[in-house]
Formats: C-alpha cells, structure tokens, sequence
C-alpha cells in the first residue's frame, strides 16, 4: 500500500524548477502565477537562497512545485491510498486528494505564508532541531528552560524541533546538551512556527479556512495535529486552525499510516528530508521523487514492490496494477466509440478528446472503463479513465 508525503517549508532549493519546464506538469507552474497574481516561474527557476527563505516565497514554491510533482506522477498512472504532508504540505496534500480545489489551495498558502510572516515579525522567534534525545526528554528540557520554548516537530526517533523566543530556544538547548543530546541545531528560520507566537496568523486565517470549505475525500489525509486519518472535510477547518499554533506530530503520523498497511512512502516535491524521517520511524520503502528523472526510478520502484508482494504470495492470484489516465485540458469530454473493457492500450493511444485537445495514454495496459461520462465537463488533471497493466 502506497501514501504520498508532501514536505513543508525548508524543503525549497534554488532552480529546483529548471528540470521541469519542458515537462508537460510545468502548465501548473502558469496557472498557479495567475491565481496568485506573482511570477512564480521566477521564483522556482531564478530566485537565490536568500529570496526562496522569505516565508512567502519558501511556502508558495515548496506548494506549487509539490502539485507538479503530483501531476506528473498522476499522468504516469501511480496514486497512493494515503496521503500526508509536514506542515504546509499538509496543504498540498489536501489539494492532492481533492479535499482543496487547486485555486483554493493557492490562496490559502498565500494567506498562510504572508499571515505567519507577520506573525513572526510581531513576534520574533527561532527554531532548533535536537538531535539524539528522547521525545519526552526534550519537553523536559524546553520545561526546565522555564522560558517561552516548545516542542514544534516531533520528525523521527531521535530529531525533535523546539521553538520559541531566542532566549527560551537557547536555555532549552542547553539543558538539551545536559540531559544527553547529540548536537542541537539553529534553523534558518523567521518565526517560531507550530508554537503560541503564531496565535495571531492562527486567528487570521481561521476565517478563509472554513470559507474554503474542505470537501470530503475518496483518499483519507493523516493530520500533523492528531496523527489521525480524516476523510470527512468539515474537520479539516478545525485541524488546520490548530496546526499553526500546535506541534507537527509526524513520527506519530507515519506510525499511523503503518499501523494502516502502507508499505511504501514516496516523498512528491523538493528535498528528500521525509524519505529520511520514514526510513528512521517505519519499516515501509522510501523513495523521494523531486525531477523528470525520477519518474522512472519510481516506476522502477513500483514494479520492485509488486514483484517482492508477489513473491510473498505463494501462489494467490496478484492483480495488476491499476492506472489513471487524467485530463489534458478543461472542456468538454468525448469518448471513442471503439474503446472498450479488455481494449489493449499502447503508450500515446488516444482514447478521446477534452475539447479539441486529444486525451493520450501516458502508459500501456487493458483499458477497464471510463471514469468520465459522455459529454461531461471536465477539469485539468481529472481523471478520464483507468487501465490495468498488463
């Protein structure tokens, strides 16, 4: 069983778009600029470090280029039965099940970003990862600093992030140092994220979290705030408010999504830092996909893990693995009349049209049925129809 993970902000690097834009997935990177009203195709391809760290910038770009990742994913047949993200990627993991609709999803993380970077002005704060020490006593150390300092992240056995005022941050590295932490990093950050000091972004964006209305999910998301699988779109208004101010619970979220069946976690967007935390916490495959040359690897990966779960079998019978053919474009969709169940498909075989635009097969196998009906309006990236691998 398969769970998509999205990271959060941190995860961006500069040109992280460059490798994408002869691929058909960077169409996003321009319909995302238009709703945001900025050039994001800038940002992902042009910006430096020192830009791309900018809370508004790091969190739009970790957002968008995650989706592009996702899509070119979804056109090469491969979704997931989980999802999850760290912090802000629990956006684009709600924009990945449909719970968010894309515009929806853009705006918020642009509402987001800008009300946490206000936050963190109004409020300076910093962030340090503490390595090699316990969870319960790194809330013992922040405890003992008697400061304003929590525990913000809870990634991996042995990496836990604090958060807080500077010098509550310091006086619990210190006492980190003296109940047996290995190293206490400084993280390049503008606020004290996942703590009280973002109380004010909190308030700000309770409003345009329930006006965008989370709708219900086929794909359960796993929540930083509870490490509870949610399919139900009216409790995501609460969770979201809550993530902002509450500790990202992720060693606890993929133990949950292990405890459900996920064998493999494949990491969509810049980094590969999740691939590391779900290496250290669960027993599951990781692979992290962040380039067009990584498509391949993870059908590679797909094909090793169906072949290893097949082996595990002795002799039961292992269905082939089901693939999605998504829409081109927006407009209207028509089938082929000579496509039908069993229908053998090649690589590039067309099986309608959206519109004027053709709707071609990224991938080979038995055509099984169409998802979209006869005349129905369909949207970019909405799946048409599925097939079976041969």
């Amino acid at each position: 069983m398969l769970a998509f993970t999205f990271p959060g902000q941190g995860s961006q690097r500069p040109g992280m778009g460059r490798p994408w834009q002869d691929h058909e997935s960077w169409e996003l990177v321009d319909e995302a600029s238009e709703v945001a009203g900025r050039d994001i195709a800038s940002l992902l391809c042009d910006a430096d470090a020192e830009e791309l760290k900018d809370t508004r910038n790091a969190q739009l770009t970790t957002f968008v280029s995650s989706l592009m990742v996702l899509d070119a994913v979804q056109r090469i047949g491969i979704d997931a039965s989980f999802c999850a993200g760290h912090s802000l990627g629990e956006y684009t993991a709600l924009t990945a099940t449909g719970a968010l609709g894309f515009d929806e999803g853009i705006q918020l993380v642009s509402e987001r970003a800008a009300a946490m970077h206000d936050a963190g002005l109004a409020r300076p704060g910093t962030m340090a990862a503490v390595l090699g020490l316990d969870d319960d006593q790194v809330v013992v150390a922040c405890n003992l600093a008697d400061s304003d300092v929590w525990v913000a992240n809870y990634n991996a056995p042995g990496q836990v992030v604090i958060a807080g005022s500077p010098a509550g941050v310091d006086k619990a590295s210190a006492q980190a140092k003296e109940l047996g932490a290995k190293r206490v990093m400084s993280l390049p950050v503008s606020g004290a994220f996942h703590t009280p000091f973002m109380a004010a972004a909190r308030d700000r964006l309770r409003e345009a979290i329930a006006a965008a209305d989370p709708r219900d999910t086929d794909v359960p998301v796993v929540s930083n705030v509870d490490a509870k699988a949610h399919d139900v779109g009216a409790e995501w208004a609460n969770l979201l408010s809550a993530q902002l101010s509450s500790p990202v619970r992720w060693r606890q979220s993929l133990l949950t999504l292990q405890s459900a069946g996920v064998t493999d976690f494949a990491e969509l967007g810049p980094g590969g830092v999740l691939s590391g935390m779900a290496k250290r916490t669960t027993d599951g495959r990781t692979i992290s996909i962040a380039t067009p040359d990584d498509l391949d690897k993870l059908l590679e990966w797909v094909d090793a893990g169906t072949t290893t779960l097949a082996s595990q079998l002795e002799g039961e019978h292992l269905f082939a693995v089901e693939r999605l053919v998504v829409s081109p474009g927006t407009g209207i969709f028509t089938p082929l009349d000579d496509i039908a169940e069993g229908t053998a498909i090649d690589v590039g075989t067309v099986i309608g049209h959206v519109g004027d635009a053709e709707v071609r097969s990224s991938f080979s196998g038995q055509f099984q049925s169409f998802i979209a009906v006869d005349t129905e309006r369909v949207t970019l990236r909405q799946p048409i129809a599925w097939l079976r691998s041969s």
